[in-house]
C-alpha cells in the first residue's frame, strides 16, 4: 500500500480496522489514542490544536463511505463534539451495530483519594453504557498534582469495580493516605481546571496515558455534573498582609515554636527568624494552592533545597536560623490540620536529613538565579541597596558580572 500522504490519510489508515471492534468503548479508546498523537506534539493549547485537526479530518473525509470512514469519523465527533462540523456526524450504515452507543454513557459513582500532606489527589468516577453493546462499565481515573498545579496524568480503564476496590484497599492500609466518596461537579471543576495547565504546557509529563487517553477523559468529563461556582473551589488564596501577622503571632505562641526554641530568641536573631517566616509564607503564595499551612516532604525539599536559594539571598544567621524554622512551622502547620503524629514526624525526619544538602547549597551558591546572585554579592561588597548613588556605582564596577558580554 502507498504511504499515506497527509496526516488525515494517516489517521484513516491507522483506523482501519475499528469496524472490527468489539464494541464502542474499544473504538472511544483507539480514536482517543490516534488523537493522543496531536495533542502531544502541539506545542501549545493542545486541547484547541485536537479541536481544529478534528475539524479537519471531518472537513477532509467528508466524501468517504467506507464503514471504516464513517465510523471513525464518528467516534471523532463523539469525543471532540466542540469540532467544527462534529454535531452533523451520524455513523455510517455499514457501522458496527454498537456504533450508535457511541458516547452514551452515564455515571455510576464518584471518589477521589490521595495523601494526607495535600500533595496529590486522584479522581475517580465510573461509567456504564445506556446500552451493554456499547462496552463495560470502566473508570476514569485523573492525577492532580498540587504543588505544581496540573492535572499530572489521567487513564480510562476496567473493569471498574476493581480499580475502586483497587484504590480502595490500598488507602485503607496505607495510613498517609485517605479515600472518599467524591462530589461529581467538585472532581468535574478540579480536574477541568488543572487540564487547562497541562494542554498548555511547554512539555507533558514524560510517563503514563495523558496523551493517549486525554479525547476520552474530556469527553467523560463532560458527563459530569457543573455547578455554578466551583470551579476553582480547592484554591486558596495567598494570605493577605494581616492573616500572615496573625499566623506568625499564633505560630510564635504555639507549643511547636517553644519546642525549637523560637518564642524567645535573642534579639540579635529576631531579624533573621523574622526574614525566615516571611520566606515560608512567600514560598506558600507560590503555590495555585495557597495554603501556608500545607507542608509535606516534597514541599520542604522544593523550598528548601530549590527555591529559597532561587529566591532569596541569607545572611549566615538566616542560614543558620531556616532549617530551625521550617521544622517548628511544619510541626505547627501538622497539628493545625490534624495530620497523623507519624506523619507530621515524617515530614520533620526528611527535613533533618535535608540539612546538610541546603547548606551545601547555600555555601556553593549554585542553585542562585542571577538576580539573586547579583544581589549575594552587592551585600558581600558592603553596598547599600537603598544608597543610590553606591547602587549605580557597584552596577557599573560590575557590569562585567551582570551581563553575557564581558565587555
Amino acid at each position: 500500500m502507498a504511504t499515506p500522504q497527509t496526516p488525515y490519510e494517516a489517521v484513516l489508515h491507522a483506523a482501519r480496522d475499528v469496524t472490527r471492534l468489539d464494541s464502542a468503548l474499544d473504538a472511544e479508546m483507539l480514536g482517543a489514542a490516534l488523537l493522543g498523537s496531536v495533542y502531544a506534539v502541539a506545542e501549545t493549547d493542545r486541547e484547541a490544536a485536537v479541536r481544529e485537526f478534528v475539524a479537519g479530518f471531518l472537513a477532509a473525509t467528508s466524501r468517504r463511505r467506507s464503514a471504516a470512514a464513517t465510523t471513525i469519523r464518528a467516534v471523532f465527533a463523539t469525543l471532540v463534539p466542540e469540532a467544527e462540523g462534529a454535531a452533523r456526524i451520524r455513523p455510517g450504515a455499514y457501522s458496527p451495530a454498537w456504533a450508535g452507543q457511541l458516547g452514551r454513557v452515564h455515571l455510576t459513582g464518584t471518589w477521589a483519594y490521595g495523601d494526607v500532606y495535600g500533595d496529590q489527589t486522584s479522581y475517580l468516577a465510573t461509567f456504564a453504557y445506556d446500552d451493554a453493546e456499547g462496552g463495560p462499565e470502566h473508570a476514569l481515573v485523573a492525577l492532580v498534582d498540587h504543588n505544581i498545579g496540573i492535572t499530572k496524568d489521567v487513564f480510562v480503564g476496567g473493569p471498574a469495580g476493581r480499580i475502586v476496590e483497587q484504590a480502595r484497599q490500598i488507602c485503607t492500609e496505607d495510613e498517609f493516605t485517605w479515600f472518599r466518596t467524591e462530589d461529581p461537579a467538585r472532581m468535574h471543576a478540579e480536574v477541568t481546571r488543572h487540564l487547562a495547565v497541562t494542554d498548555d504546557l511547554g512539555e507533558l509529563p514524560a510517563q503514563g496515558s495523558l496523551a493517549t487517553d486525554r479525547a476520552l477523559v474530556g469527553a467523560r468529563l463532560a458527563v459530569l455534573p457543573g455547578r455554578a461556582g466551583t470551579a476553582g473551589a480547592g484554591d486558596v488564596p495567598p494570605a493577605t498582609d494581616a492573616e500572615r501577622t496573625r499566623l506568625v503571632r499564633a505560630f510564635l505562641a504555639a507549643p511547636e515554636a517553644a519546642r525549637f526554641g523560637l518564642d524567645a530568641v535573642a534579639d540579635a536573631e529576631l531579624a533573621s527568624l523574622h526574614f525566615c517566616l516571611g520566606l515560608l509564607l512567600d514560598h506558600a503564595a507560590s503555590f495555585p494552592d495557597a495554603d501556608p499551612l500545607r507542608w509535606s516532604p516534597a514541599v520542604a525539599e522544593l523550598f528548601l533545597l530549590d527555591w529559597v536559594h532561587r529566591r532569596a539571598v541569607l545572611d549566615m544567621d538566616d542560614a543558620a536560623m531556616l532549617p530551625r524554622v521550617l521544622r517548628g512551622w511544619a510541626a505547627y502547620a501538622a497539628r493545625q490540620r490534624g495530620l497523623p503524629a507519624a506523619a507530621a514526624r515524617r515530614t520533620d525526619e526528611a527535613i533533618e536529613e535535608m540539612v546538610p544538602e541546603f547548606a551545601r547549597l547555600y555555601s556553593t551558591g549554585e542553585r542562585r538565579s542571577p538576580a539573586t546572585a547579583a544581589v549575594a554579592q552587592l551585600m558581600a561588597d558592603g553596598v547599600d541597596p537603598d544608597d543610590p548613588a553606591a547602587l549605580d556605582a557597584w552596577i557599573e564596577a560590575n557590569r562585567h558580572r551582570l551581563t553575557d558580554d564581558p565587555a
